[in-house]
């Protein structure tokens, strides 16, 4: 049996991982709820775009922002992969690259990559990718301007990240950005008290450059919610992990605490039994 000098140690290393993986399931709570707070308000913000621009429209087309441009569209469809910053978040970026590579050609596709531990995936199975960025620290005032930039250049973008479901389970979902847009303004309610259109508002420059202007925004937002409903998912799958392993060290904890009494206590009989032993020497 081991001794209880190492096994003190060993029981203290246990509790320190208890202590650590509870704090992060605490932390990956939290964000989750901050997350959807966001999530909720650049809905509504959505809608009220939306509302704008579904009055300005000259046609039916939803033209990613092109109608000031000149430039061809690249004939390549564009994946945009989102994932975490780090590795500490479960198995939802592995998921995600395995659902990529089932359809990805990379005469026909081009990568942009969103998150590190992407970034060092895709470097590990030998695929490009044409720009990294790294995942947004912040849940606000996300920038994705130059996401949109490179969205602009090529005839579709469709977006792979992970969705929340619930704190045990995230899918992994792909979306075409410019159907993804239309199909969210369709559910918004129209607002019948206000017309807006070129009879009774000035628009600077011109009506078209109006609505680039909404439609590059209106994209801005959705890949904005993309990113949040990506990092819910990630912080869920992190909860998941954390409790997981939270459960383990607990085990490993009473295990490990049940084997230093066993030998603390042996130890103590051990010495007793010396101490009696040398006095039934003594007084012989």
């Amino acid at each position: 049996m081991r001794r209880s000098s190492e096994l003190i140690d060993e029981r203290d290393a246990v509790a320190t991982i208890v202590e650590l993986t509870s704090a992060f399931e605490g932390i990956a709570s939290m964000r989750i709820a901050s997350i959807r707070d966001q999530a909720l308000a650049s809905q509504r913000f959505f809608a009220d775009l939306w509302r704008i621009y579904n009055q300005l429209r000259v046609d039916e087309l939803f033209h990613f922002g092109r109608l000031q441009s000149t430039a061809e569209p690249i004939n390549k469809r564009l994946l945009i992969l989102i994932t975490s910053e780090g590795s500490f978040s479960g198995d939802i970026d592995q998921r995600l690259i395995d659902e990529v590579l089932k359809s990805y050609d990379p005469a026909k596709n081009a990568v942009i990559v969103i998150g590190h531990h992407g970034s060092v995936m895709l470097d590990q199975k030998n695929v490009g990718y044409i720009r990294s960025f790294k995942t947004p620290d912040k849940d606000m005032n996300i920038n994705t301007a130059p996401l949109i930039s490179e969205v602009k250049k090529y005839v579709s973008t469709t977006v792979y990240y992970a969705q929340y479901q619930s704190l045990m389970n995230q899918d992994i979902r792909q979306i075409q950005l410019s159907n993804a847009v239309l199909e969210r303004g369709s559910r918004v309610a129209e607002d019948s008290n206000e017309t807006i259109n070129e009879n009774n508002y000035i628009f600077e420059p011109n009506t078209y450059a109006v609505v680039n202007h909404l439609e590059n925004s209106m994209m801005q937002i959705t890949l904005n919610e993309v990113i949040l409903e990506s990092k819910l998912a990630q912080y869920a799958s992190r909860y998941k992990a954390m409790s997981l392993a939270h459960e383990r060290a607990q085990s490993s904890y009473s295990e490990v605490a049940t084997m230093y009494n066993r030998a603390h206590r042996q130890e103590k009989d051990e010495r007793l039994k010396e101490i009696i032993n040398g006095l039934r020497e003594a007084s012989l």
